[in-house]
């Protein structure tokens, strides 16, 4: 769609400064320079995909278990209803913003062209934390299923390539080849990434429904009984493992009850993480303006539905007192009796999380690639190969670096990402819906999120909410790895911008 040529005059004002934006124009522009042009090869389809193997892994196979049994029994199913509501909030300002600024790089491309170069980098340099210690992870826990598989086939791996363990050296050789396998898939095409993508999510859409549809005939309905348990306070956490909410207000948070289903909605808001990476395609897709909101909504509601019905049945076939923290749903299988549904759910977590990886790889490496096309680190990671017009530099540095973690670091430790960057990317777009709507209200809009600007207000409420739930340490470690991003940017970035070259 042509987007006007009216000249933005927030670009001009604060061109000099911090908060110098990048016109919308500059950047759809950006895109079409052939050292920096991605192909456009995906659908509205692909993208939907792309946000169900995202969000469908490691949540639906172990959250479920975990929540309802320590905080909010049956009634988990209303907390992820929750969580799925403070995300769509956060989805429908993102489908805005891509539906207008159809380029890589997801919240980091939106702030740029509302808040500014400052707060761009931030969030950019916060988002490639996640999704780099977010890959590591999950690969990580893939691997655990992967030893467990070749176990059972009389194939045990030496416990020195099974990764470190009690402060003892080793490397995770299938955590870090699934990782470099998976930077491979990005490199020869984001198209491949799509068809691989849709095959390992159609079996585990299919895994997931056969959970379902078996797990129905096994509910037992004295198991929803209370289906909201009493409410007891949780055992207040001191130091830093402590939330912020308990650190500066001495408010302890609730299992069960009504307030236990919001404590609980905290934690399994973080099965929803990665709906937005669908965002960091939009450069790569065919009609950006239609098919992003469409791929970002579409995915999110899938996954709600999904997520709510599991966690029914789940709770139904077995008490939610008796559920497994580590492998409820096939756990639940067994404690009835069904040991091959057990092991096909096994199968399903396998293969599932192979596109958790890929994708959360498929986004690091497109918010590296706009960063670097805008100037703020090296040119080197921006360069598309001349063949497959991925970019493939970004993508095999930060494909190695990711593969490096997962097999050097425990899970334990890989555990403790820093989650706290989503929701701070939440605040910032919802933000910049309203500062857009305001400073450019000529720009075409092919989605315009609703009830603005209440809706923006709600979802950066429910997000900073969200945060004040987190501990600490999340914190600590939040800001110290921003003070080292801030160090880069004002030793290079700030000098090097294409907005600080022009302007000299």
């Amino acid at each position: 769609m042509p987007v006007t040529t009216q000249p933005d005059t927030s670009e001009k004002r604060t061109r000099n400064g911090l908060l110098r934006t990048k016109s919308i124009e500059q950047s759809i522009k950006d895109t079409e320079e052939p050292e920096h042009k991605l192909n456009k090869t995906l659908s509205a389809l692909d993208l939907t995909v792309f946000g169900v193997g995202v969000v469908i892994g490691a949540g639906i196979f172990v959250t479920t278990g975990q929540v309802a049994k320590e905080y909010a029994g049956p009634a988990v199913s209303l907390a992820f209803v929750v969580a799925g509501v403070v995300c769509a909030l956060a989805a429908l300002c993102y489908a805005e913003f891509a539906s207008t600024v159809p380029v890589a790089g997801s919240a980091y491309t939106f702030s740029y062209a509302s808040l500014g170069e400052f707060v761009a980098w931030i969030i950019g340099w916060d988002l490639v934390l996640e999704l780099a210690l977010g890959a590591a992870t999950v690969a990580v826990g893939w691997s655990g299923y992967a030893q467990s598989l070749l176990d059972q086939w009389g194939i045990p791996l030496p416990t020195v390539l099974t990764g470190p363990s009690d402060g003892k050296f080793g490397f995770n050789i299938a955590a870090a080849l699934l990782i470099l396998v998976m930077t491979g898939v990005l490199v020869v095409g984001v198209k491949l990434s799509a068809h691989v993508t849709s095959i390992v999510v159609a079996i585990k859409v299919m895994v997931v429904l056969i959970i379902i549809a078996v797990g129905s005939f096994h509910i037992v309905g004295a198991n929803y009984k209370p289906f909201i348990p009493p409410q007891k306070e949780l055992t207040g956490q001191s130091g830093l493992s402590a939330t912020l909410l308990e650190a500066i207000f001495g408010y302890t948070p609730s299992a069960f009850g009504v307030m236990g289903i919001f404590t609980a909605a905290a934690i399994v808001f973080f099965s929803y993480i990665g709906f937005d990476v669908v965002a960091t395609a939009a450069e790569e897709t065919r009609n950006p303006s239609k098919d992003v909101p469409r791929g970002i909504i579409g995915s999110l509601a899938i996954c709600t539905v999904l997520y709510v019905a599991v966690s029914i049945v789940v709770t139904g076939m077995q008490k939610y007192s008796e559920l497994s923290t580590a492998a409820p749903l096939a756990d639940a299988f067994k404690a009835i009796g069904q040991p091959f549904w057990a092991g096909l759910i096994n199968f399903g977590a396998i293969i599932g999380l192979i596109t958790v990886v890929m994708i959360l790889l498929l986004g690091q490496g497109r918010v590296f690639f706009a960063m670097s096309r805008d100037g703020l680190l090296p040119p080197v990671f921006s360069h598309v190969h001349p063949k497959f017009r991925t970019p493939y530099r970004s993508t095999i540095i930060l494909g190695v670096a990711s593969a490096l973690l997962a097999g050097f670091v425990s899970l334990e430790e890989l555990s403790k990402l820093v989650n706290i960057g989503t929701l701070f990317a939440f605040v910032v777009v919802a933000l910049g819906v309203i500062i857009l709507r305001r400073s450019r209200p000529d720009l075409p809009r092919a989605f315009r999120a609703p009830w603005v600007p209440a809706l923006p207000i709600a979802s950066v409420a429910a997000s900073v909410w969200l945060m004040l739930n987190l501990s600490v340490e999340t914190w600590l470690r939040f800001l110290a790895w921003m003070v080292f991003g801030l160090v880069i940017y004002f030793a290079y970035g700030r000098t090097h911008s294409k907005l600080a070259r022009n302007s000299r």
